[in-house]
């Protein structure tokens, strides 16, 4: 194929995997920092149009949710602002635009998973930020994806949900972890290869919003004992710690977390044509994967 795609975020854990997938297929322009800053709304445009490109996907954001508390406006800049340009520069080149989000657009307090459609009320400015950028979208460019994902890990990227417990379980004998938010650990891998599939049949009838995280819900104490088995058994050097169940309220931090964000992938699957795959199943592929590309283990 001869599309081109702007690939924003190019250096993040799901924008190299986006990369690696598609650039056999496609004219893949990766841009990050420090080549492009999100917060320069006027350069922003003004790469976009240079480029031209026939799609964008935007899998760069301010992620750091506590910090965003102390930070808002840099937060804001690149969550909500930015994406809001994006889609604007988008819609004058007729291309259409791909933006990943977050669960966290909802507060978790429901009791099952959330669809598409379900109201949405963050709790924390991260949040906040996301769903600014979501409706900046919505109401700035029809020809869309927003593809909500969560608890997102992967090889590429400085650090993760995996990483962290991988690096703890060799500096410490017992991690202390939340037993009471509930999600699903999604491999950044299968978020690019949704998008791969995803872009043949960019058409504005399928525009919108959806959501996507591999199948399955745990906790983050019962996903980091996972990680620590699954770890063991593919012959990590690491003595897994023992792993000590608390509360939310015994971690505090500064960003408030929704407790049950589960996403409904039912809408995704429609598309893909297969339901997403298990997070245990997909953890121990990220697990094999990493440890044969890194010499560090």
């Amino acid at each position: 194929m001869n599309e081109s795609i702007l690939l924003l975020g190019s250096k993040g854990q799901v924008g190299q995997e986006i990369e690696n997938i598609l650039a056999p297929h496609y004219k893949i322009i990766p841009l990050a920092r420090p080549n492009i800053d999100l917060t320069q709304t006027d350069s922003l445009a003004q790469i976009i149009r240079d480029i031209q490109p026939q799609i964008i996907i935007n899998a760069a954001a301010y992620t750091a949710v506590d910090k965003a508390e102390t930070e808002p406006e840099l937060a804001t800049a690149i969550n909500a602002t930015a994406p809001e340009i994006i889609a604007a520069e988008s819609k004058k080149l007729g291309c259409f635009l791909i933006h990943l989000s977050t669960d966290y657009v909802f507060d978790g307090e429901q009791t099952r998973p959330y669809q598409e459609n379900d109201v949405t009320n963050p709790v924390n400015i991260y949040g906040q930020t996301k769903l600014a950028g979501e409706r900046a979208i919505q109401q700035t460019h029809p020809h869309h994806i927003i593809l909500r994902t969560a608890w997102v890990y992967g090889s590429f990227g400085k650090s993760n949900f995996v990483k962290t417990m991988l690096r703890l379980g060799k500096e410490r004998r017992e991690i202390r972890v939340v037993t009471d938010q509930i999600g699903s650990p999604t491999w950044a891998r299968d978020i690019a290869q949704a998008i791969a599939h995803i872009i043949p049949q960019l058409t504005p009838e399928i525009a919108g919003t959806y959501h996507y995280t591999n199948s399955g819900v745990i906790s983050w104490y019962d996903f980091a004992v996972s990680i620590f088995e699954e770890a063991q058994q593919l012959g990590f050097p690491l003595t897994p710690p023992k792993v000590i169940p608390i509360t939310t309220a015994e971690y505090p931090t500064l960003a408030r977390r929704p407790a049950y964000p589960v996403l409904a992938c039912g809408k995704i699957s429609e598309v893909l044509g297969t339901y997403p795959p298990h997070w245990r199943q997909r953890l121990r592929l990220m697990l094999t994967d990493w440890r044969s590309q890194s010499k560090s283990l």
